[in-house]
This record gives C-alpha cells, structure tokens and sequence, in this order.
C-alpha cells in the first residue's frame, strides 16, 4: 500500500499550527510528516518561515513511536536544500534528528531552483550554477546514505532521475502527473520514485491522486496542508497494493 504524508504548515510566527497538524495526521495514520525548508514563502518575503530541523526535533520527541502498526511515523524535509548551510551543518542536523528518531527519518535534499533564488540573495548566501548545486547534492547525498540514512533527491521541474540514480537515491517529484511518475518508474529501471503536492481541492480530487499514484508505482504520496487527514489514509487503502 502506497504510504502517506503531510506537509506541515510552517509559514506561521509560531509552530502551534504545525505541531497540531502532525498530531492530527499521526492520530489519523498518516506514515509520515514532512517540512518545508524556506526562509521565506515563495514570493513573499515579508511572511515568516519556520526552521524544518527544530520542529521535526520536536516532533521526533513527542511523537508516538508506532503508527497503526506501520512503523511510523516518519519524520522529513521535502526538502532541505544543499547551500543554504555548510555541507556539515546540514549533515549535523540530520544526525542529530536520526538520534532522536532512529530508523524514522527521511532526507530530501533539493538544489533550490529560480523561484526560490531571491532567498539565497536576500541572506547573502551563494547560488551557484544549476549543475554545480546538482554536483552538491549527490555528494551530500552519497554522505548520508553512507552513515544509514535514507535519502530522496528533487527531480525538479524537469523530473531528473540522473542524480538519483548516481546516488542511489530515492526520487522525488512535486506535482507530477502520474504519467509521468509512471514513465520514471519505467525508465529507470526500478527507481524508487516518491511524489509530493499542493493540497488537493476536494476529496474526490485526493482519492483519485493517491490512486493515480499507486498505479504509477509511487511508494509514497505526499500532500501540502490543509488535507484532510482521514481521507487521504482511506485514499491509501482503497487503492490497495501499488
């Protein structure tokens, strides 16, 4: 069965709102939670952003252990982006969060990409060229799966699966069409591949997404807050095996 997630609402003064999102979803099922890691919403500097790290810290703290049997619940970024810290402070905060959750978290590291550029320039931070923020990203990559972690690579808009594949890594695509899901499935040979999005628009809207994706061969389906929570774990079983 295609495993489920939730992006918590971290553009907030506060993590109140975060931190009863992830209650309810773990409450619900869900398998896992997932941050953000933005300094800013996109376009909109003028509105706060919370830190992914402490928050999931927090969570990894204060959340059950097991979920429905399941194992979960899992605690991620989608995604951290490599360059918005040194190499070791971004490996550190994974660490340190696998200390408090072991076995429970999951790496996605991005590049960042033009939408979210003006947040490196707006705190000094370098923005490379694409293919060297790509390079750093599959070495950051390597790295964390060496010390056991799992790790999923943004495909960006253009579904790359090359740095996936050099790494080793899962995939993970925004907003994809499952028939895109579907082809990088097949082309890669067995790629794990993951998807993230936007919240659905209605339920009829979620059930047919969650199994869209399962017969694409996602193993996970992944969407923004507000989601109902309910919906989308019966989503999940009412598709049944992918």
């Amino acid at each position: 069965m295609i495993r489920t997630g939730v992006i918590l609402p971290t553009f907030r003064d506060t993590p109140r709102d975060a931190l009863d999102a992830a209650r309810l979803a773990v409450d619900a099922g869900v398998d896992g939670v997932f941050c953000y890691d933005h300094l800013w919403p996109m376009g909109q500097p003028e509105r706060p952003a919370l830190a992914p790290f402490p928050l999931l810290g927090a969570l990894a703290a204060s959340l059950p252990e097991a979920v429905s049997g399941r194992g979960g619940p899992f605690l991620g970024t989608l995604v951290a982006r490599v360059g918005l810290v040194p190499p070791d402070v971004l490996a550190g905060q994974f660490l340190a969060l696998v200390h408090l959750a072991p076995g429970r978290v999951i790496a996605g590291l991005g590049t960042g990409d033009r939408l979210s550029e003006a947040e490196n320039h707006g705190y000094g931070i370098p923005f490379p060229p694409a293919a060297e923020r790509r390079a750093d990203m599959v070495s950051r990559a390597r790295s964390l799966k060496e010390s056991g972690m799992t790790v999923w690579l943004a495909g960006g808009a253009a579904a790359r699966t090359d740095e996936s594949v050099a790494a080793g890594a899962a995939l993970n695509l925004w907003d994809a069409d499952p028939t895109l899901v579907a082809d990088r499935v097949r082309e890669s040979g067995g790629l794990e591949v993951t998807w993230g999005g936007p919240p659905p628009t209605s339920r009829g809207a979620l059930r047919r997404n969650v199994g869209d994706l399962t017969r694409a061969g996602a193993t996970w389906a992944i969407f923004g807050w507000p989601v109902d929570v309910d919906a989308l774990v019966q989503a999940a079983r009412d598709a049944g095996p992918g």
